[in-house]
């Protein structure tokens, strides 16, 4: 099994980190957490420490993304999150929101302020009359396939058993089946949201400013409560993860390389270098949207000899829950920063196996648990024609292939270490794709790998200003500024 799901978790909460404000006394929070409990209805629940809802609320999947907060709560519905956002909004107290509780990053999704789990939103509703699916924030993507399995249908959504669905979508979200149909948030119909004021709305295409700013726009703007998607008729698909020896580096190179070039948009492909002893070990998740590729597509991948190979006609759930690898032992810190490139060429492949090498062999001897992971991700070239104008990704015109390289260990004194050593590894990623001639010198990296003190000039480019004047007509007070991220 790849460990591709190692795709995680920033350095330490600091004052890099766009959003967080200066934290007010504990007993402040108290209070507002109180209020909180003392306004809601019977639909929600305030939590407070050594409850297991408590820790269940304030849970990520790396203990470096995590935080104790002074309260969690669970709000049942849209009108108790209004109620909830106001009170904050008047006590100036950190906040954040958790879907899935797999954000990279630390103080995205965790605070020491009022946790929001958004654990109870949960519905799925499939209107096969209309071709949607309705879908609560609360849910993890694997949870949504085994689901809508007996309907026949899937909705485009994430790739990883565990990932939630608020945070994917609002971050633009790549897909197996991203070169068919897009972006995730390119098949969303509508957004149900409860603004920075307490109040709720339905967004569609004809809200031209919020539908905007919230495909790729993460938290700025309000909370999500609701996403109804298109949905799409689901059969088995031929799928599954190719492990490879590390003698088989060179051909697993041009093997990937040439497959990648392939222009079926029902194939696509994930590869991985690992560093293991002193060695890089490739491997491949292949996917092809039907019970058999045409003839030929992967042979390339397959005529190299494996260490394992799970690949099989399955059902789509079946698939993305054999990636489950989702729920590390909960020591292990991490972070992963991301460079996009608009190809994978034997030349540019060999790059980031060598730099997995170099950083494995100089970290590793400093923790026992460390582990260095590059992923792969190639497309279709049209992958971002299929939708209309967002705040992800800031140019349309050319299609970027996401490459994501991961660091995990254990010991916490490493972090400012770990940190650096993923931005430089990072960077000579980029100044080798530039050297080799790929247009990707103002490319923005996918938002849902940027490394937490990305500048937000990268991720959303020309769409800042925009992004900038709908948030200060929205959020005039700055509500969704005392959550952290990615701060417009």
């Amino acid at each position: 099994m790849l460990s591709l799901a190692l795709l995680t978790y920033a350095l330490s909460l600091s004052s890099a980190v766009r959003g967080q404000v200066t934290t007010p006394t504990n007993g402040d929070i108290d209070a507002t957490c109180k209020q909180i409990a003392a306004t809601i209805s019977n639909a929600s629940e305030v939590f407070f420490p050594s409850s297991p809802e408590y820790t269940a609320d304030n849970a990520h999947a790396f203990s470096s993304s995590s935080a104790a907060s002074t309260c969690s709560v669970e709000p049942g519905s849209a009108q108790d999150i209004g109620a909830i956002l106001r009170i904050i909004g008047s006590t100036r107290i950190p906040f954040a929101v958790k879907s899935g509780g797999h954000a990279s990053n630390p103080g995205f999704s965790s605070t020491t302020g009022v946790q929001i789990s958004m654990a109870r939103f949960r519905n799925i509703t499939v209107n096969s009359t209309a071709g949607t699916v309705e879908v609560g924030p609360g849910l993890t993507w694997d949870e949504v396939y085994t689901e809508l399995e007996s309907a026949g249908v899937v909705v485009i959504g994430g790739r990883i058993a565990g990932v939630g669905v608020a945070g994917l979508l609002l971050g633009a979200g790549y897909s197996y089946k991203s070169s068919q149909f897009g972006l995730g948030i390119d098949n969303i119909v509508g957004i149900e949201v409860v603004l920075p004021n307490g109040t709720f709305t339905t967004v569609t295409s004809k809200d031209e400013d919020l539908w905007f700013a919230l495909r790729g726009g993460m938290n700025n703007f309000g909370i999500v409560t609701k996403f109804t998607l298109k949905s799409f008729s689901q059969g088995q698909v031929w799928a599954g993860t190719l492990v490879y020896s590390p003698d088989q580096l060179d051909a697993f190179n041009q093997a990937f390389s040439k497959v990648a070039q392939n222009n079926d948009t029902k194939a696509a492909l994930v590869g991985e270098f690992a560093y293991t002893s002193e060695a890089v070990s490739p491997g491949v998740v292949v996917f092809y949207d039907a019970p058999t590729p045409p003839a030929g597509l992967f042979d390339d991948l397959l005529s190299i000899p494996t260490v394992s190979n799970d690949v099989s006609t399955r059902s789509f759930a079946d698939f993305v829950l054999s990636t489950n690898s989702t729920n590390p032992p909960p020591i292990l810190r991490g972070f992963y920063s991301g460079v996009s490139l608009t190809e994978y060429t034997p030349a540019i492949l060999n790059v980031l196996a060598n730099e997995t090498l170099f950083w494995g062999n100089k970290l590793t001897p400093l923790d026992t648990n460390v582990s260095i992971v590059a992923a792969l991700e190639p497309f279709n070239s049209g992958v971002f024609s299929h939708g209309s104008d967002s705040a992800f990704p800031p140019d349309r015109s050319r299609a970027l292939f996401p490459s994501v390289i991961n660091f995990v260990w254990s010991n916490a004194s490493l972090d400012n270490t770990m940190a650096q050593s993923l931005r430089e590894s990072t960077d000579a990623a980029h100044a080798a794709a530039l050297a080799k001639g790929q247009n990707v010198s103002d490319a923005s990296p996918y938002i849902n790998y940027a490394l937490f003190d990305t500048p937000v000039e990268l991720l959303y480019g020309e769409n800042l200003p925009r992004l900038q004047a709908i948030k200060k007509e929205i959020d005039p007070e700055d509500v969704m500024g005392l959550a952290g991220g990615f701060k417009v």
